[in-house]
């Protein structure tokens, strides 16, 4: 059942045109991006209300202010659309479920680098027409957000974009793998949604949760998948702690990928064994 193996030039130009059917296949919702925008904006602005109201009484914690807190704010609700914790559009549990995956078996790519390439591509399409727009209202809202003011902390950030996007699609497909082992995997599925939301700095940052919680979260991938991307690109880091921060989620990647390679392979020959 293995597929056939493509040479590393043309299995690279398989992957891009994947990543570019990615983002083609999201762009005909552009009225669901539009909403998307929307929604972000107004929890934007909710969010942002209840944080201002905090600072306002303490003054400042966690090394947040007024300025900082809504860079924080405004670039994860810009980021929501291109980070996901739900497999909702990417269907991959489901055919594990019903072992439709037997048919992607046969393809000549690599599963998992299959899956990433669409989702990154889904990923730049929400960046444009959802993602800035949202950035925008931010920064009319608040007049102004604080940035960075080098060229070098946008390109980092756009790295670390590009990784956090990565392990959001990676931890996903990880999940949509345990259903091999599992008849049912819509618990897994929600547990994956709300605890790696929180867990990644959506409701509240990282850097607010007491130091045990803090230590959990570190032991995860998921502060990776939003709360490190909003850090680079808020200037929150700067200098060798940015580089640190993308090493974080480079090393983060590396195992997600790896687990995933791990339970593919290990789906493959169980669905061989009982299939035949």
């Amino acid at each position: 059942m293995a597929g056939l193996a493509l040479p590393g030039l043309g299995a690279a130009t398989v992957y891009l045109r994947l990543a570019v059917a990615g983002f083609r296949r999201q762009w005909q919702y552009k009225l669901a991006l539009f909403a998307g925008m929307f929604t972000n904006s107004v929890f934007g602005l909710l969010r942002g209300a209840v944080m201002l109201a905090a600072i306002g009484t303490a003054g400042s914690f966690g090394g947040y202010d007024a300025g900082s807190i809504g860079a924080y704010v405004w670039i994860s609700q810009a980021l929501l659309g291109a980070v996901l914790f739900t497999d909702s559009g990417l269907e991959l549990g489901e055919r594990v479920r019903s072992g439709d995956i037997a048919v992607d078996f046969l393809r000549p790519v690599d599963l998992q680098l299959a899956t990433l390439a669409g989702d990154l591509g889904r990923a730049t399409c929400t960046l444009l027409p959802r993602g800035l727009p949202t950035l925008a209202v931010g920064a009319l809202v608040y007049g102004g957000l604080d940035l960075p003011n080098t060229p070098v902390a946008y390109l980092l950030g756009i790295v670390s974009v590009l990784l956090g996007t990565a392990i959001s699609s990676l931890a996903l497909f990880v999940t949509a793998m345990i259903g091999f082992w599992v008849v049912e995997t819509r618990g897994l599925r929600t547990l994956h949604q709300v605890l790696g939301s929180f867990l990644a700095g959506l409701f509240v940052p990282v850097h607010l949760f007491p130091g045990w919680l803090g230590a959990i979260a570190a032991a995860t991938p998921f502060p990776s998948v939003l709360q490190a991307p909003v850090d680079v690109l808020s200037g929150r880091v700067t200098g060798s702690a940015a580089l640190a921060v993308v090493g974080v989620q480079v090393f983060w990647a590396l195992v997600m990928a790896a687990l995933g390679q791990a339970l593919l392979a290990a789906g493959r020959r169980k669905l061989e064994v009982q299939g035949g």
